[in-house]
């Protein structure tokens, strides 16, 4: 969807650039020229469709600069190359911006998530100084440790056990340090 959205905001700029311009030129420039602007057009739009961070989209710019420096030589405006220009490489920045901050992040839920959070304990089991429960990830999980613990106390999830978390002093180094 939203890459649809891209490409037709593509297709209305690039249409509304042209539509403003004095004269355009349909017919009697260089084909080539003009087979250079329509590919760099279609780079553009792929790039919109693609999760390629930039390389097509870039081959796109530059086919349509130099297709249009092949033009210059005809009746197309330059304010119109140039402005097209611009218009692209701005939704080229635009799209490669937005490819990037969707990149993988860290994992915040499931074990991954839990494993090395630091939470403080908020109450002990009856009679038993080695448990207790802790408020993480919007849940309350019950802990348990090798060490005695007490309330208020920071500790660092080590591993899960079903609903039980083993745990350890904040302070004290993970296993394997």
């Amino acid at each position: 969807m939203n890459t649809r959205c891209c490409a037709l905001a593509l297709l209305l700029a690039l249409s509304g650039s042209v539509f403003a311009a004095d004269t355009v030129v349909l017919l009697g420039p260089n084909p080539v020229g003009l087979w250079l602007i329509t590919f760099g057009i279609a780079f553009l739009i792929a790039e919109a469709a693609l999760p390629n961070y930039g390389v097509i989209g870039l081959g796109g710019i530059v086919m349509f600069v130099i297709g249009a420096l092949i033009l210059s030589n005809t009746e197309v405006p330059i304010p119109l190359m140039v402005g097209l220009g611009l218009i692209s490489a701005l939704l080229l920045i635009y799209l490669v911006i937005r490819a990037l901050k969707t990149r993988p992040r860290h994992t915040v839920s499931g074990d991954a998530g839990l494993v090395g959070s630091v939470t403080p304990i908020t109450s002990l089991q009856a009679g038993n100084a080695h448990g207790g429960w802790v408020h993480l990830q919007g849940e309350q999980w019950q802990v348990l440790s090798a060490t005695p613990l007490q309330p208020g106390q920071r500790v660092r999830v080590l591993a899960r056990k079903g609903v039980l978390l083993q745990v350890a002093a904040a302070d004290a180094a993970p296993n394997g340090e």
